[in-house]
């Protein structure tokens, strides 16, 4: 019994020795801060544990690849970027990369922003990759989306002009039997005055009651914004409008141009393309600004004609008119 038990002994002293021998084989992690790791498509496992050692984030690449092959799973490793972290492990390291948590950045597009500095935003964001044509105006659904590190400008354009597809036949399906417009298109044209058009998101409704009235009856839209598109693509102008431009004519000038412009003028949001799908019922056909970032609304020339009046009376006790 006591050979017995020495012999147990010394099995057991083996067990744990040789354990202990390739524990530290493996190595260890040995992340000392938050840091940003990425991994190209295509990459191996052997690769990603040799950028893994290189960097200082394990001891042993080797021992790294033994670990994987004696405790990781069967899943591959998915390329992207990923967030390292103090205090992770070998296997912790190992499972994210196998999941795919990698780190998602954001990128913002406001509504009522023009196809030209949505382009301009792209470009500038230097983590994307890839050179992309401007999208086509009124494309482009405003919203915050997500994107990795080295993904294509242009598949970010695509997941954005998607999005707007995908709503615009949602509010189409719902479109209220008032909406004066008779093509999804011609809603984004119209949904694009609105936006630009539009004081306060309260007056949404409004705005594209009043722009469908003057649809409706046959008036000109007469909406400065379709004066300023062909000249800057939906820049700021910077000054006031020439009485010149007032009078040019063109495929969107709507003081010059009956009906709809030949395009949309921005990126209309999902409220605005929803207000002129669903307009307020009501018989305005004219608004001015009330000085307080809103619009006053008038169903007749001579209210807005007063309108006017007070409107200017403003501006000059402002000292932005003589």
């Amino acid at each position: 019994m006591r050979k017995l038990g020495i012999v147990v002994g010394l099995g057991l002293v083996a067990i744990v020795a040789g354990a202990a021998l390739i524990m530290s084989m493996m190595g260890r992690a040995e992340v000392e801060a938050k840091t940003p790791f990425l991994i190209p498509a295509g990459s191996s496992l052997t690769t990603v544990a040799r950028d893994l050692e290189t960097a200082g984030h394990i001891s042993s690449a080797d021992g790294f690849l033994i670990y994987a092959r004696v405790f990781g799973s069967s899943d591959p490793i998915q390329a992207g970027e990923f967030e390292l972290e103090p205090g992770m492990s070998q296997g912790d390291i190992l499972a994210m990369f196998q999941s795919g948590d990698v780190i998602r950045r954001f990128i913002t597009i406001p509504e009522g922003m023009p196809s030209v500095l949505v382009w301009e935003r792209l470009m500038a964001e230097e983590l994307l990759t890839g050179e992309a044509d401007v999208p086509l105006e009124g494309s482009v659904l405003p919203d915050t989306y997500s994107y990795e590190r080295g993904q294509s400008r242009q598949s970010l354009i695509n997941q954005m002009q998607e999005a707007m597809d995908l709503y615009l036949a949602k509010a189409w399906a719902e479109r209220s039997d008032r909406a004066v417009v008779s093509t999804m298109r011609e809603a984004v044209i119209l949904a694009s005055i609105v936006e630009k058009e539009t004081g306060t998101p309260e007056e949404r409704g409004t705005v594209a009651g009043l722009y469908s009235n003057r649809l409706r009856t046959g008036m000109m839209l007469q909406a400065d914004p379709t004066i300023i598109y062909p000249i800057t693509k939906g820049k700021p102008l910077g000054r006031r409008i020439r009485q010149s431009e007032i009078a040019a004519v063109n495929g969107y000038n709507t003081y010059t141009k009956l009906g709809l412009p030949d395009g949309p003028i921005t990126n209309p949001g999902r409220e605005s393309i929803a207000a002129v799908l669903n307009p307020e019922d009501h018989d305005y056909l004219f608004m001015v600004a009330d000085g307080t970032g809103g619009h006053e609304f008038n169903e007749t020339l001579e209210g807005h004609n007063e309108a006017v009046g007070r409107w200017f009376q403003l501006r000059r006790e402002r000292g932005e008119m003589d």
